[in-house]
């Protein structure tokens, strides 16, 4: 044979004992490892930073997927939307359980979310979202992650996964849209400034030993109670395999905050629906509806007629006072008060409100312990402060006394809170403001354009025909006492007379159905005065109201408000006064007509004088504008306050003319008299 041929043979029966021998290392490897070449690929699909195996704490990343251009299609890169996904993790790598899990992710390409999985917003703010500034993630179902030893390092246990969905703008491809920083959010822990690669984003937030938490019972694996302006308590009475029996308590803990028919609405996550209720009523009562739900799906032989609400929000109200003792819908402690909640310091026995609820749950949480609270929870009133509410918390049981007097105790089944806290209203998003005037100025410095709200309804505020951006027409006093529609002469012939141009088109109204005058009345030698009188413009009659009002540095010369029952406030409202109306006087009485069709409806009002002495605040300079308040609360509800302030007029000059004490006197007697007539005439 040939050479040729031989080396070709050679080199031809080598390479088959190579195959033979990488075909048996391949069968060794599987018959002994057990997971062939998928487990291999499943290894390298796993994330590997290096930093999670040296994590010990809470590791977080963030991973941007894919993204779509959107319609409309713009030329302008920054205007141009895109449809993008993303997942987040929360690793628990620590010996201890971590409870309530939150992640904040700073979003600052004009996010907006569209769908969530794995997580709800811990504000409750509903999908889609405007989480431009970034939002927080707070886990759902799983809101705790357990430690890696008790679980034997189960990731579905010790691990939570967000998936996220929502349109993005301005980024352009191959650009990541990556947030700004993400960092778990619970108390006690810090995160360094996080890893950033490609698309992935990760760090390692670890306990911070400098941060002392408060004790709390170590035996349980709850969170301990929360402080709130507000909180909602979500209390599993009994427990069933399709259904249970929940209590719902509604507990108000501000010094100001109140609530006038309360309107109280959540989301289920899981399908559930509300049977029966006492105590509260869902406003829209849709039982035979209920046959086209999902739950009608599983329940096929089940009479829905008697159910109260398959809404996924439903819209709970509270029930009147006449069926407070009703043994189907009442017989409830602390129900049945047409939705008010007064503060604690007015009266205790007003500032709670319980219902109860039979809930249906739908598959899989057949079983008794699938017990899952809703979510994204929210409570307005009629003219009340705005509540920000979080996501339930996992607290430990309630204890309930025993029904029949002894002196046994009973715990709920599951117990979870809500907190919620009073935010400042946004800018036009107010629900009623203040007006300005002083001695030394013959001008009324009005509410604010569109204080409000602007755009459209009434009140002067068709914005075809007004200025939504114009600031507001100083206006004579009188213009106080009559409706918005009715100024716009008199804030014509005034600003002629004092020589001021006149927008064309005027400024829009304030659009607030209650405001606030707060006047300056004098500045003498050991003191000074001033008058706060409140105006309702609305049909409705505000029963056991109140007002608070926050000064300045002067706030230590209080002395007394006269028409008014006043009180100092504590922290948190220190330099505060709370005031309400005294017995006979409760009532701010709506707008009524006036004595003939041509003459303008005539608003409910009461007022007051407060007096202020110079001795322990003898620096107050009232002529530059220190006699006014920093903050005015009506019902909660913190209003509007101008952007200006008076100013001393020629009349007056710079030196304002001291006013007697007798003075102040007589326009106390002269406010009592009038608030006397006024009681008479109710």
């Amino acid at each position: 044979m040939p050479l040729r041929r031989r080396w070709e043979a050679l080199l031809l029966g080598v390479a088959v004992v190579l195959a033979v021998a990488a075909a048996g290392a391949r069968a060794q490897d599987y018959n002994n490892g057990g997971g062939g070449d998928g487990e291999d690929e499943e290894e390298e699909e796993k994330p590997s930073f290096k930093a999670q195996e040296a994590c010990n704490g809470a590791f977080l990343t963030y991973t941007f997927t894919e993204r779509e251009k959107e319609y409309p299609r713009t030329k302008n890169a920054t205007a141009q939307a895109f449809a993008f996904k993303a997942t987040a993790t929360v690793l628990n790598t620590m010996t201890e359980d971590l409870k309530a899990w939150q992640m904040f992710v700073g979003f600052q390409h004009k996010e907006i979310l569209v769908t969530v999985g794995g997580a709800v917003l811990l504000d409750g703010t509903d999908l889609p979202a405007n989480v431009s500034g970034g939002v927080t993630f707070a886990g759902y179902p799983m809101a705790n992650l357990l430690n890696s030893i008790e679980t034997a390092g189960d990731l579905t246990q010790i691990q939570a996964q967000i998936d996220i969905t929502g349109t993005q703008f301005g980024v352009k491809p191959p650009t990541a849209p990556m947030p700004r920083t993400i960092k778990l959010s619970n108390p006690g822990f810090r995160c360094p400034k996080p890893t950033h690669k490609q698309s992935v984003m990760y760090v390692c937030c670890v306990k911070d030993p400098k941060f002392k938490a408060k004790k709390v019972n170590t035996t349980t694996r709850y969170l301990p109670r929360q402080k709130a302006d507000l909180t909602i308590a979500y209390d599993v009475l009994q427990a069933f395999g399709n259904n249970y029996m929940v209590q719902v308590t509604i507990d108000n803990w501000s010094p100001i905050g109140r609530l006038d028919n309360w309107n109280l609405t959540w989301e289920w996550k899981r399908g559930e629906f509300i049977y029966k209720m006492r105590g509260a009523y869902t406003l829209n009562k849709e039982g035979p509806a209920c046959v086209y739900s999902p739950a009608a799906g599983y329940y096929k032989d089940f009479d829905f007629t008697p159910a109260y609400s398959c809404e996924k929000r439903p819209i709970v109200v509270d029930l009147p006072p006449e069926r407070e003792k009703d043994k189907d819908v009442g017989n409830i402690p602390f129900c049945c008060k047409n939705g008010t909640l007064l503060p604690p310091t007015m009266d205790e026995s007003k500032s709670r409100a319980v219902f109860q609820m039979q809930v249906f749950k739908l598959p899989p949480d057949l079983n008794r312990t699938a017990l899952y609270p809703p979510q994204n929870w929210k409570i307005i009133g009629k003219l009340n402060p705005q509540y920000a509410c979080r996501q339930p918390v996992r607290v430990s049981p309630v204890v309930f006394p025993d029904q029949t007097g002894l002196m046994s105790s009973t715990p709920a089944v599951a117990s979870w809170q809500v907190a919620c806290n009073i935010t400042r209203p946004k800018r036009r998003a107010a629900k009623c403001c203040v007006s300005f005037s002083a001695y030394y100025d013959d001008s009324v410095v009005p509410c604010n354009t569109c204080a409000c709200g602007c755009g459209g309804g009434g009140g002067g505020n068709d914005t075809a025909t007004c200025d939504a951006d114009a600031r507001a027409t100083p206006l004579p006093p009188e213009a106080l006492l009559i409706p918005f529609d009715n100024r716009t002469a008199k804030a014509r012939a005034w600003a002629k007379i004092k020589h001021r141009r006149v927008p064309n088109p005027m400024p829009c109204g304030d659009n607030c159905g209650l405001s606030v005058n707060w006047h300056i009345m004098n500045n003498y030698k050991s003191g000074w005065a001033a008058r706060i009188t409140i105006f309702n413009w609305q049909d409705y009659t505000f029963k056991d109201w109140f007002a608070a009002v926050t000064m300045r540095d002067h706030y230590s010369g209080y002395e007394n408000v006269y028409s008014f029952n006043g009180t100092k406030m504590g922290a948190p409202f220190n330099n505060s006064i709370f005031m309400q109306g005294l017995p006979g006087l409760t009532y701010l009485e709506p707008i009524t007509d006036g004595r003939t069709p041509e003459d303008p409806r005539v608003p409910g009002k009461q007022q007051s004088v407060i007096s202020f002495s110079r001795k322990d605040a003898p620096n107050v300079n009232i002529a530059k504008g220190e006699g006014f308040p920093k903050r005015l609360y009506f019902d909660g509800e913190e209003c509007a306050l101008p952007d200006t302030i008076p100013k001393p007029s020629s009349a007056h000059r710079r030196a304002a003319v001291a006013a007697s004490l007798g003075q102040i006197v007589m326009a106390v007697v002269l406010v009592m008299v009038v608030a006397v007539v006024d009681s008479l005439c109710l």
